[in-house]
């Protein structure tokens, strides 16, 4: 079969994917993405160690599980959007999801009912993540939105 492209057997020299992976460094380099991913970041690591810090690991361990496992799944995808943000681009939405299950997940899994400092944790820390996951994702929405007539000006 003959080669129909003049850009070689891989993409990687594509010119446009080489465009696109330059915006998406910029936008992982700007103010706002830098600030975004160290909060995402912080979250994550509050939340996993929120249980021992506001101590109701003992009185509910299903929920101590839960956001330990999940603190450290948000904080990983902060890293991940920080040093690779075209590869993590939909993680950022993932991250957003998460904070909304934290917020209900101590109702689900400990269905007998929750204690104030669990409900106040997890509501606050949830609603933290989910904004800041939909910010995330909206910065690297923007970066990869750029109009198609922009990208032939220049």
């Amino acid at each position: 079969m003959a080669e129909t492209s003049r850009y070689g057997a891989t993409m990687a020299d594509h010119p446009d994917l080489v465009e696109m992976q330059a915006r998406y460094e910029r936008a992982s380099a700007s103010g706002p993405a830098v600030i975004t991913d160290g909060l995402v970041l912080l979250a994550g690591l509050w939340l996993a160690i929120s249980p021992w810090t506001i101590h109701f690991n003992g009185s509910a361990p299903d929920v101590t599980i839960s956001n330990l496992i999940l603190g450290i799944a948000v904080a990983v995808v902060a890293l991940g959007l920080t040093l690779m943000p075209l590869r993590m681009a939909r993680l950022s939405w993932a991250t957003a999801v998460v904070g909304a299950w934290v917020i209900v997940s101590q109702w689900v899994i400990q269905q007998s009912g929750s204690t104030t400092s669990i409900n106040l944790n997890n509501i606050i820390t949830g609603a933290v993540i989910l904004l800041l996951g939909v910010a995330a994702a909206t910065i690297l929405l923007r970066a990869g939105s750029r109009p198609v007539t922009a990208r032939l000006a220049s």
